[in-house]
C-alpha cells in the first residue's frame, strides 16, 4: 500500500512527530506508514486522515484493489 501522508504533512508543515501526537501514536508508526511498511488498522487510518484534514480514500492508495467486474448487457426480445 502506498500513502500520501508525507504530501499531506507538508501541506500543513507538520513533522512526523507532530502528526504522531495528533494521531496518538509513536513517530516510528508514522515513519513505517509513510514507507509503506505498515498497514494500519481502520481506526489508525481514520485518526491519521482526520489529523491531516482529509479522507482515508485520499490518503491511502490500495495497490491490489480488485478490478471492477465486467458488466454484461443482456438484450431480451
Amino acid at each position: 500500500m502506498q500513502t500520501r501522508i508525507r504530501e499531506f504533512r507538508a501541506r500543513y508543515a507538520l513533522t512526523q512527530e507532530d502528526l504522531a501526537k495528533k494521531a496518538g501514536v509513536r513517530r516510528e508508526t508514522i515513519v513505517f506508514l509513510e514507507q509503506g511498511k505498515y498497514n494500519p488498522s481502520l481506526r489508525l487510518a481514520h485518526d491519521v486522515a482526520k489529523a491531516l484534514h482529509t479522507t482515508i480514500e485520499d490518503l491511502f492508495i490500495f495497490e491490489n484493489a480488485l478490478p471492477e467486474p465486467e458488466r454484461r448487457v443482456v438484450l431480451v426480445d
